[in-house]
């Protein structure tokens, strides 16, 4: 069969007509230039998926013109397939060839990580050795660029080693890519020896180095770098990559100093009007709140930036809650002529994050409706999130499901929606989709997540989520820690908690405030002291808050120890500015009401300068608590009167403060005007508090009318007021008979009940049935824990704690001895102890 003639099957795609194979000017070819040199240089030109045809006809010239020494052409041809996007082709010619050189190679190790096939260009990097096969600089650039995707930084000091033993350590390019392998796993470290290991360093290799610390949050070595670059007789100078790398920092960091003087090197070279350097400025200035520098910077930017100057303005008041000022920059922007993209739209979404401004937020996506704007995964994510924080789940999930772009971080805004809004399990299904759809989590998907196995108290998916942190290296990181500590608390893991905290090389706010939350919240004040203590003796740079101060207040409440909690009052008062909120005052308030100090928790609510309604419920829960439902119901009106609306734990509080002062009619009230006048439906906790008010009363037979009444099925803690009540007035074995049934149903283990059951019985004289009792405790394996009694000593520790029978107190006999003269005493005086009950 005749050779088809080259000229006649390129010249439709080559669009150079005969001349582009004969020496036409339109490529610069002479007739004399050998055909494989003319292949080869077309090849070169195909380097995007529209190229695709017009390589696999180039492709076909080489078959059918039968070219002697194929090898180096064959690897153009496997290149030009992996920039076209053509995996399979490529695979296929690499396959069927003899690779005997390394290009062919270096373009299937290349293809394989363009194609986020990371553990194939590896798994070919180890399979050239065994074909005789030696690596150079565009292998080992290739097999890093997989290590960078997979993470990998064991594998990559492994390469490394490779690169050292054949003396390729110096080359910049390799320690470009090292250093961004090493500092995007955290190893800055081994990222900066890399830097210093090259004495030839080009602007590339610096801005890489300058980048790692920005990446790793190492503000000060960034900006050190960045004057060693401009200090450094051999080094370029600083170009616009440079300066909007350590511009960034000042930005976030709110360096203005800084970001000046690098604002005045800018015009010195002459890129102050580069987009990536004004853009960052603008964003500098506007970060600082430094609007004349921002406004006069923004009007001296060429109109070609588009939009993207309009977005840094715009982005710059958004980030700064104002409002009004980026809405009318959105509005200036359009009448200018140039159309917001998804970026302008992602700066403005988060300002209508309330349900007050979902209106104008749902205009906006109208907005992106109607003018086709491109909804890509930033905007999506930003979409969800806005309806997300507004409530609006239903429409949220449609739009994460409406459109085919969905990556890691639109799912990770989901979930944490999802957990925000209550909807656990909802956030559980939506990981399981992620996993499925083989997304790799990362540490914000874990932080995420983690929560609605906290909520849902599933121990065994939490320690699954675990396993993946710890594989991934992600346990170490503050916000994971924190969610992993969370966890296991609220899954009754404390100490698997308090392990995790002890690990984590660093500690944020965040995390010390879990820790010690945890602590209080979950039966350990004492260790919440001990840690709070710990971080207060840190000193000035202790990474404590408000939240900090509140969950010790909490601690010292449910000790109670006054003295540490008139302790953190003192450092309060000193560190006012710092570390004092209408939070942490409320929660002194409450401190003060349960050590038993009602006139200073009065005080510390008189002292406080704003009030809310959680300032208003620790007051009125205060004097509730202590019985005292006169000054309870003035608080009450004085709240109303000072404009702020009762909420369910308003009500809470003095229907408690009722039930101790006996007043069943008035608590009756209460609960009416609750439904009546404030649109409050009851909770279940109203219910047991109006339960436990009728028993408390003696009015049984109301309560038990109560109880049937509800409008959903009475808890533990209903039933439980009910038994109480029969325990206390005794006679109503019938009724106790009921609530210990239901009660012995729903909290089976509970061995409060067991006890209140058989004191009923005991009280009554049916010491059988007390028996009975007491064997089903033991058939279901109760234990009743001993009871204990504290004191705080002046001068001692926190409290001492003393269990029944308790021997452990070194002055134990003294203390016995005591005892048995005032239960003497006591005697003399009448005193008979009720031996009935258990």
């Amino acid at each position: 069969m005749a050779r088809l003639s080259v000229s006649r099957v390129l010249r439709p795609c080559l669009g150079g007509g005969a001349a582009a194979f004969s020496g036409g000017p339109s490529l610069g070819y002479s007739a004399e230039e050998p055909l494989k040199v003319r292949l080869s240089s077309a090849l070169r030109s195909c380097c995007c998926p529209g190229d695709l045809p017009r390589g696999r006809q180039i492709h076909a010239q080489i078959i059918v013109n039968g070219i002697p020494d194929l090898q180096q052409l064959q690897a153009r041809v496997l290149g030009m397939y992996m920039l076209c996007g053509s995996f399979s082709d490529g695979r296929s010619l690499f396959i069927i060839s003899e690779n005997r050189i390394p290009m062919a190679w270096n373009w299937m190790i290349r293809g394989s990580a363009m194609a986020g096939l990371f553990e194939l260009s590896l798994l070919l990097y180890f399979k050239m050795f065994s074909y005789g096969v030696a690596p150079d600089r565009y292998t080992f650039l290739a097999v890093l660029r997989a290590c960078v995707g997979l993470r990998a930084p064991d594998l990559g000091s492994l390469i490394h080693g490779t690169l050292v033993s054949m003396k390729m350590e110096a080359d910049p390019f390799l320690g470009s890519s090292l250093i961004k392998l090493y500092a995007d796993n955290g190893l800055i470290g081994h990222a900066r020896k890399v830097f210093d290991g090259i004495l030839d360093r080009d602007s590339v290799l610096w801005n890489v180095m300058i980048d790692a610390y920005v990446r790793n949050r190492n503000s000060r070595e960034a900006l050190a770098l960045f004057n060693a670059m401009r200090s450094s007789e051999t080094a370029a100078p600083p170009n616009e990559v440079s300066l909007a790398c350590v511009l960034s920092v000042c930005a976030s960091e709110g360096k203005l100093g800084h970001g000046a003087q690098i604002h005045g090197l800018a015009m010195k070279f002459g890129l102050d009007m580069e987009s990536s350097v004004a853009n960052t400025l603008l964003s500098m200035y506007a970060k600082c709140r430094c609007w004349a520098e921002t406004t006069k910077l923004f009007e001296e930017m060429p109109p070609g930036f588009g939009p993207v100057a309009w977005n840094g303005m715009i982005s710059g008041y958004a980030q700064n809650g104002m409002e009004e000022e980026a809405v009318d920059f959105l509005r200036r922007m359009q009448v200018a002529g140039v159309r917001p993209d998804s970026v302008t739209l992602v700066s403005v979404l988060p300002l209508f994050s309330c349900r007050a401004s979902l209106k104008k937020g749902e205009e906006i996506h109208a907005y992106i409706i109607r003018n086709v704007v491109d909804l890509d995964a930033f905007l999506k994510s930003a979409l969800v999130d806005l309806y997300l924080k507004c409530r609006e789940v239903g429409t949220a999930a449609k739009v994460f499901r409406e459109t085919g772009t969905v990556d890691v971080v639109i799912v990770s805004a989901m979930i944490s929606g999802y957990v925000l809004n209550g909807y656990s399990g909802g956030a559980l299904a939506a990981f399981r989709e992620l996993v499925a759809a083989e997304m790799k989590p990362n540490a914000i998907t874990i932080a995420s997540v983690l929560p609605a196995c906290a909520s849902l108290a599933a121990l065994k998916a939490g320690k699954e989520l675990h396993c993946h942190a710890l594989k991934n290296a992600m346990e170490e990181i503050c916000f994971v820690g924190s969610a992993l500590i969370d966890m296991y608390a609220k899954c009754g893991c404390l100490d698997l908690a308090h392990q995790i905290f002890e690990r984590m090389p660093e500690r944020d706010s965040i995390s010390w405030n879990s820790m010690i939350s945890s602590f209080a919240q979950n039966g350990s004040p004492e260790e919440a002291l001990r840690l709070f203590r710990r971080i207060v003796l840190q000193g000035a740079a202790a990474p404590y808050d408000c939240t900090t101060i509140s969950s010790a207040l909490s601690a010292c409440a449910n000790l109670p120890s006054l003295r540490h909690g008139t302790e953190i009052h003192g450092h309060m008062l000193r560190r006012r500015r710092q570390i004092a909120d209408i939070f942490t005052e409320s929660a002194l308030v409450d401190m003060y009401a349960k050590c038993g100090d009602l006139a200073a928790a009065g005080k510390a609510f008189d002292a406080m300068e704003a009030k809310n309604e959680v300032s208003w419920n620790s007051i009125i829960a205060a004097y509730g608590s202590h019985g005292h439902l006169p000054q309870a119901a003035v608080l009450f009106e004085g709240m109303l009167a000072a404009g702020f609306l009762p909420d369910h734990v308003t009500f809470l509080s003095l229907l408690s403060a009722c039930g101790h002062a006996g007043e069943v009619e008035r608590g009756f009230q209460f609960f009416r005007r609750m439904a009546e006048e404030f649109a409050i439906a009851a909770r279940m906790e109203h219910y047991a508090c109006m339960v436990d008010l009728f028993g408390r009363a003696g009015r049984l037979e109301e309560a038990m009318r109560f109880i049937q009444a509800m409008p959903f099925p009475a808890d533990a803690g209903v039933w439980g007021a009910l038994l109480g009540a029969c325990r206390m007035h005794g006679g109503a074995t019938e009724f106790a008979e009921l609530a210990s049934q239901h009660l012995l149903r729903l909290d089976p283990c509970n061995s409060g009940y067991y006890v209140l059951m058989a004191n009923v019985h005991a009280v009554a004289g049916r010491w059988e049935g007390a028996s009975k009792v007491r064997n089903l405790m033991k058939e279901r394996r109760v234990q009743k824990p001993p009871g204990c009694s504290w004191i705080e000593m002046a001068g001692g520790p926190a409290a001492r704690v003393f269990v029944a029978a308790d021997t452990a107190h070194p002055e134990c006999p003294m203390i016995y001895s005591l005892l048995r003269v005032l239960l003497l005493q006591l005697g003399e005086e009448g005193y008979v102890p009720q031996t009935s009950y258990l």
